[in-house]
C-alpha cells in the first residue's frame, strides 16, 4: 500500500512539476526573470493606458493612433538597430544595455518629468490648433498635448515587445531543447502569471493611498519598484550565463545547435525578414502573431472607451486596469500550472494552439454584439439594479481576462514552441522579424482600421464603429484557425523525422 501511495506521488509529481533535480538550478532562475519581467511589465500596463486615456482633451481613440502611428515606427527602428547591434556585441550586452535604457527614461519620468507635466505639456498651442481642425479631431491633437504620457505608452508597449518577447524568450529558447520546452515552458508562463496576481494589490494600495494630489507619490513608489525589478532581471541573467550553464553542461545543450552562450549572430534585419517570406513555417508564424494582435486591439479599445464612461478619473481608471491584470494572473496561474502543461503534453501542440483563436474570437464577438445591441438586455438588468454600460463594461473586462489567459497559457507557450526546430539563425533574426515587427504589425493594423473607421464616420469616436469590427474579427480568426493546422503539419514531420 505504501508502495503504491509513493508511486502515485511520483506520477502526480512528474505531471505537475515535470522537471529533475539537477535542472533546478537553471528553470529556477529563468522563473524568477520571467516573474520580474512581467512584473514590470504588469505595472507599467496599468499606468500606461490610464494616462493616455484620462488625460486632458483625450480618451479611448487616441490608443489606435500611438499604436498604428508612433510605436510601430519605433519598433521597426528598434527591430533593425537589434540586428545591427547584435552583429557587434554579445547577448549579454544587448540584454544589460536594453533593461539599462528602459530602467533610465521609467527613472527621468517618474522623478522628473511627470512632476512638471503640465509646464511640460503644449495646452495653449493644442487648444488653438484644436480649433482649427475641429472637435472630430480631436484624438490627433490629443496626442500632441499629452506628448509625455504617449512616450511612456510608447515605452510601455515596447517593453512587452522587446524585453518580454524578444529578449527573454530568445535566450530560453537559446538555452533549452525541445524535450526542455515541452515539460517548463509552462512554468516560465506561470511565473508570469504569478507577478500578475500581485500587480493589482500593489497598484491599487498606492493608487488608493495617494490618490488625488498626491498621485505623483503613488507613481514614484511604483517606478522604484520597477528600477529593483531591473537589477534583478540582470542580476539573474548574469547568474545563469557567467555561473550555472558555463558550469554544467548538462544544462546547456540545445538540439542541433553548437554555438555559445555569448553568440554573436550575423543576420541582417533584411535577411530575417527573408526568412519570413521564405519559410511557411515563419510565414504561419507571422500570421498567429498579427491576427492575435488584431483581434485583441480591434476588441480592448472599444472596451476601454466604455471603462472610460464609467471609470473618467485617473486613478480609479488605473485600479480597474490593475484589478483587471491581477484577475488575469490568478487565472493564468492556475490554468498554465494545472491544465496547459498537461494539455500540450496529452493532447497535443495542435489541440493546445487551438484554443486561443476559438476562446478569444467567441468572446469578442460576444462583446461587441452586447455593446452593438444594449436594448436587448436592458430589461434583464433591470431586477439586478444594473446598467448596460456596468453590464458591457464586466464583460469586456471578462473578455480582457479570457484574452490574456489564453495568451500566457496556450499562445505564448505554442508560439515559442514553434521556433525551436528551426535553425540557429531563424531563432534569432526570423524572431526578432516575428516578435516585434508581427505583433506590431497585428496591432497597427488594427490601429489602423480604426483610425480609417473613425475619420469615415466622422465622430471622433471608437464608439461609432463597431459594427464594423465584427466581419474584421470573424476573417482575422479564420486566417489564424488556418495558420495554426498549417504549422501543425509542420511539427508532425519534424515529430517523424526524430522517431529512429
Amino acid at each position: 500500500m505504501a508502495f503504491q501511495f509513493k508511486n502515485t506521488l511520483i506520477r502526480w509529481r512528474k505531471t505537475l512539476w515535470p522537471v529533475e533535480s539537477y535542472e533546478l538550478k537553471k528553470i529556477i532562475p529563468l522563473l524568477l526573470m520571467k516573474f520580474f519581467i512581467s512584473f514590470t511589465y504588469g505595472v507599467l500596463t496599468s499606468m500606461k493606458d490610464a494616462f493616455v486615456v484620462t488625460a486632458k482633451g483625450s480618451g479611448a481613440e487616441v490608443i489606435p493612433i500611438l499604436k498604428g502611428w508612433i510605436v510601430l515606427p519605433i519598433a521597426l527602428g528598434a527591430t533593425l538597430l537589434y540586428a545591427k547591434l547584435s552583429n557587434l556585441f554579445k547577448r549579454s550586452a544587448l540584454f544589460y544595455g536594453i533593461i539599462l535604457f528602459f530602467m533610465g527614461f521609467i527613472f527621468l519620468y517618474g522623478f522628473f518629468l511627470y512632476p512638471n507635466l503640465d509646464a511640460l505639456s503644449p495646452h495653449q498651442s493644442a487648444d488653438w490648433l484644436l480649433s482649427k481642425v475641429g472637435a472630430h479631431n480631436s484624438h490627433w491633437v490629443a496626442i500632441y498635448r499629452n506628448w509625455l504620457p504617449s512616450l511612456f505608452f510608447v515605452t510601455a508597449e515596447l517593453w512587452g515587445q522587446v524585453v518580454i518577447f524578444l529578449l527573454f524568450w530568445g535566450f530560453v529558447n537559446h538555452v533549452c531543447n525541445f524535450n526542455e520546452a515541452k515539460r517548463c515552458y509552462n512554468f516560465f508562463i506561470a511565473g508570469g502569471d504569478m507577478a500578475q496576481m500581485f500587480t493589482g494589490p500593489l497598484v491599487c494600495y498606492f493608487t488608493g493611498k495617494y490618490i488625488g494630489e498626491h498621485f505623483h507619490i503613488a507613481l514614484q513608489t511604483l517606478v522604484c519598484f520597477v528600477l529593483f525589478f531591473g537589477v534583478m532581471i540582470m542580476a539573474l541573467h548574469w547568474l545563469l550565463t557567467k555561473k550555472i550553464l558555463k558550469n554544467d553542461p548538462r544544462l546547456f545543450q540545445p538540439e542541433k545547435q553548437s554555438e555559445a552562450v555569448e553568440i554573436k549572430t550575423k543576420l541582417s534585419l533584411l535577411e530575417s525578414l527573408k526568412f519570413i517570406v521564405r519559410s511557411p513555417a515563419l510565414r504561419a508564424l507571422a500570421v498567429m502573431v498579427i491576427a492575435y494582435g488584431l483581434t485583441v486591439s480591434l476588441t480592448e479599445v472599444t472596451w476601454k472607451a466604455n471603462l472610460k464612461l464609467a471609470h473618467p478619473d485617473t486613478g480609479s481608471y488605473q485600479s480597474v486596469m490593475a484589478m483587471v491584470s491581477s484577475s488575469v494572473g490568478v487565472c493564468s496561474f492556475i490554468i498554465t500550472v494545472f491544465f496547459s502543461g498537461m494539455i500540450v503534453r496529452r493532447l497535443g501542440w495542435n489541440f493546445a494552439a487551438h484554443l486561443p483563436p476559438i476562446v478569444i474570437g467567441t468572446t469578442s464577438i460576444i462583446f461587441l454584439v452586447l455593446f452593438m445591441k444594449p436594448a436587448w438586455i436592458a430589461p434583464l438588468l433591470i431586477p439586478l439594479g444594473m446598467t448596460p454600460l456596468a453590464l458591457i463594461v464586466a464583460f469586456g473586462a471578462f473578455q480582457n481576462v479570457a484574452t490574456k489567459v489564453m495568451k500566457y497559457a496556450f499562445f505564448d507557450a505554442t508560439k515559442e514552441m514553434s521556433f525551436i526546430p528551426l535553425d540557429a539563425e531563424s531563432k534569432t533574426k526570423g524572431k526578432a522579424a516575428i516578435d516585434v515587427v508581427g505583433s506590431r504589425l497585428g496591432k497597427s493594423g488594427a490601429a489602423w482600421i480604426q483610425i480609417v473607421l473613425i475619420q469615415i464616420a466622422g465622430t471622433g469616436s471608437v464608439l461609432s464603429i463597431t459594427h464594423f469590427l465584427l466581419p474584421l474579427i470573424a476573417c482575422t480568426v479564420a486566417f489564424w484557425i488556418l495558420s495554426v493546422r498549417s504549422l501543425n503539419r509542420g511539427f508532425v514531420k519534424v515529430e517523424a523525422a526524430r522517431l529512429p
